[in-house]
């Protein structure tokens, strides 16, 4: 969930039908046998009653996987005009593998960003959920913005994955950009909720999609199943304050790198502990500030790509601390910036919230901007930056340029901060990690709180990186038995891993 200024694709063509259809040649499934009873309230019934989904083989590319079914679903551009113009929102299904006298529903998941395609993550990570599916259809989507679903178009080309400029995602996507922030997905997820033929939602968020998950929450509490908000972000803070807070937990992360490099790790390339390791850091920085290193297939690393890089590795938790100390060898020992720029990609376990390669950096930052009303003063953005590189001697520079991310967005933004109150919903699990570089830990505690008293259950793993489900067995075991039988583990359950 990094705020970095990036971004993407191309703008969706002409709307069809109400009703969608399979692709010639395509055998469409029979409608589902699972009906829910309470469509959602305010829509036509051509998008609610009217409206069925046909799921079909994955069999076009970049999406085609054997042995998922896509669909597509119309949702209203605007939920204020749901008579008005629609769009396709691309799902994606691994079918129960149980019998359907023992499935709980469908478990639908947000694996982050924001500005990662659900449809390609499914499949990449289908792994680290595969123990559900004797219980429940998996399922995940392209957000607005993103992929298949009205993709954000920021570049210069309809395939430039790229950020241009705010004026160029205006010129490109100007007629989206109002639509879709995350309450508009949220409401997206309540519609996806009937037509999957579930009563409640039941749904996954990891990182940014804990956000997502927290906001379907708030505007739909009787709706709410079984929810697990893992790795979740702080919804009491706004852009510049996760700012602050990220830099220090990925800085407080180094810094137990570097310690254990220091004490574990022969010829350890960052010194004899924290602070050793921020001085060398610093001189391999301003060096690569000079002059980048070549970093493979004509690129170059310099010095953002550095901290950028460093904080991948860091993601990873303790898995990504030995071929972190052999990247960063390389580049200091040789000028050789391929091990570091290829990042964690390579690194350990698969088993972490990780962001998918099919990421767009253009929806990362228009739906950012849809949602955070923040457009600071000239003063607050040099006080900001000021506060950001002061926080982190490693990583303060490089994040010190998020805090203009939104400056000259075209639209305003819809909050300060989240609204996740959800009083009267079914109990709701927050997972957080005590060494959470990424979504730090105190985020989770606050998210938990501002659920509602009764409503967010705090999980607490005692770990290195982004995430802890599946890897810490702990994590997986209540978060699994949760999902099977809608009991939370005890309020203030802490889970034991790589942190003491």
């Amino acid at each position: 969930m990094r705020i970095i200024a990036v971004a993407v694709l191309t703008v969706i063509g002409a709307v069809s039908a109400w009703l969608q259809h399979d692709a010639p040649g395509r055998s469409a499934e029979p409608r589902t046998e699972f009906i829910a009873s309470n469509p959602p309230s305010g829509l036509p019934t051509a998008l609610t009653t009217g409206q069925h989904l046909h799921w079909s083989d994955c069999t076009s590319p970049p999406t085609a996987r054997t042995g998922y079914d896509c669909a597509t679903m119309k949702a209203p551009l605007d939920y204020r005009k749901p008579d008005g113009r629609t769009i396709d929102v691309a799902l994606i299904r691994r079918k129960a593998t149980g019998p359907n006298a023992r499935r709980i529903g469908s478990l639908v998941l947000n694996f982050g960003g924001p500005g990662v395609s659900g449809v390609s993550g499914l499949p990449e990570f289908l792994n680290q959920y595969e123990p559900l599916l004797d219980r429940y259809d998996l399922v995940s989507f392209d957000p607005r913005g993103v992929g298949a679903t009205i993709p954000v178009r920021c570049g210069k080309t309809a395939d430039d994955t790229g950020y241009d400029s705010a004026e160029a995602c205006a010129e490109h996507s100007g007629t989206l950009l109002p639509y879709i922030g995350t309450s508009h997905t949220a409401r997206d997820l309540e519609l996806m909720r009937y037509l999957l033929g579930d009563e409640q939602l039941h749904y996954f968020g990891v990182s940014y999609g804990t956000a997502l998950g927290a906001v379907y929450a708030h505007l739909y509490p009787s709706h709410v199943g079984r929810l697990v908000l893992e790795a979740s972000v702080d919804p009491t803070e706004d852009l510049d304050e996760k700012q602050v807070s990220q830099v220090k937990a990925v800085q407080a992360a180094f810094d137990r790198f570097a310690a254990h490099c220091a004490a574990r790790i022969r010829h350890c390339p960052t010194g004899d502990g924290p602070e050793e390791a921020a001085r060398r850091m610093a001189r391999l920085a301003d060096r690569l500030e000079k002059k980048p290193a070549p970093a493979g297939a004509g690129g170059s690393l310099d010095a953002d790509d550095l901290a950028y890089a460093v904080s991948d590795y860091l993601d990873r938790g303790t898995d990504g601390w030995a071929p972190l100390a052999k990247a960063l060898t390389a580049l200091i020992d040789r000028n050789d910036g391929r091990p570091l720029s290829k990042g964690a990609d390579d690194v350990g376990s698969a088993d972490r919230a990780a962001t998918p390669r099919d990421s767009s950096r253009a929806a990362l930052v228009a739906i950012t901007c849809a949602d955070s009303s923040l457009r600071p003063s000239l003063e607050r953005f040099d006080r900001d930056e000021a506060r950001i590189k002061a926080a982190s001697p490693v990583f303060g520079a490089a994040w010190s340029t998020g805090v203009y991310l939104c400056y000259d967005w075209p639209f305003d933004g819809e909050r300060a901060t989240l609204q996740v109150n959800a009083d009267g919903a079914a109990p709701v699990l927050v997972v957080g990690g005590t060494g959470d570089p990424n979504t730090p830990y105190p985020g989770a505690r606050h998210m938990a709180r501002a659920l509602g008293d009764g409503v967010g259950v705090l999980l607490t793993a005692q770990e290195e990186g982004h995430g802890t489900y599946p890897q810490n067995r702990c994590v997986a075991e209540k978060v699994d038995h949760y999902l099977r039988t809608g009991r939370t583990p005890a309020p203030g359950t802490v889970c034991r891993g790589s942190v003491s």
